[in-house]
């Protein structure tokens, strides 16, 4: 299910924790990767490992600003995430509904 262009998908990358806490911050606002870092205790080569790892699935996208990089999130690859998640929702309504039902049948006998 990877994306044209990218080398890692969103299930890739919102598999690691890590990276999940990373797009929460970068949900917040824009952060450079010092100020990242500052979040975690990881070495900055690790942050920017899945930061490279974010940007590979599309996720996040980076610009230079003076001598900081700074990191951006990129909502649109999640739609995938939500449309996966989608389809499972509707499943387990179907399975809870029947569910219901039955113990209701069971009741009433």
């Amino acid at each position: 299910m990877a994306s044209s262009g990218f080398r890692h998908d969103v299930f890739e990358a919102i598999a690691d924790p890590t990276r999940r806490k990373i797009l929460h911050l970068l949900a917040e606002r824009e952060m450079s990767i010092a100020a990242i870092t500052e979040c975690f205790s990881l070495s900055r080569t690790a942050v920017n490992k899945h930061l490279q790892f974010l940007s590979d699935a599309g996720l996040v996208i980076s610009q230079k600003a003076g001598r900081e990089t700074r990191y951006q999130l990129q909502p649109e690859p999640l739609v995938e995430l939500k449309l996966w998640l989608a389809f499972f929702e509707h499943y387990w309504d179907e399975k809870l509904s029947a569910l219901k039902k039955f113990i209701e049948s069971d009741q009433n006998d």
